[in-house]
């Protein structure tokens, strides 16, 4: 697939897996911020690889592991949004994208005035 429409395809994935995760954190879990942070698919568009960052999460493998568990809803939702835009849909795999975690440590030790992370 050219390289122009996978990038939009995988915007398009992001956005509108974005409003789904909106949605089941107000059925599900009350009070958590999930956000699609990257969607990356591949040429054949077989795969696809969702990294997700949740705030304010203790336990972030509990909430992985309940959208893992379902994923079938999840993409007959996604599914149901794009209207048949493509013929097959990718089968989905979700990652904990733990870069916003990794920045406000980051952020804590620079505000703490504590050992410098830059040696």
């Amino acid at each position: 697939m050219d390289a122009s429409r996978l990038d939009k395809l995988e915007r398009q994935v992001q956005k509108d897996l974005a409003e789904i995760f909106r949605e089941l954190a107000q059925e599900k879990f009350r009070g958590i911020v999930l956000t699609v942070s990257r969607v990356r698919i591949s040429p054949d568009l077989s795969v696809g690889r969702v990294n997700i960052s949740m705030f304010p999460v203790k336990d972030k493998s509990l909430v992985l592991d309940w959208i893992r568990e379902h994923g079938s809803v999840i993409k007959d939702r996604l599914v149901r949004k794009m209207k048949g835009g493509l013929r097959k849909m990718p089968e989905l795999h979700y990652y904990l994208d733990e870069s916003v975690d990794a920045e406000a440590e980051i952020d804590r030790i620079l505000k703490e005035g504590g050992e410098s992370p830059i040696k």
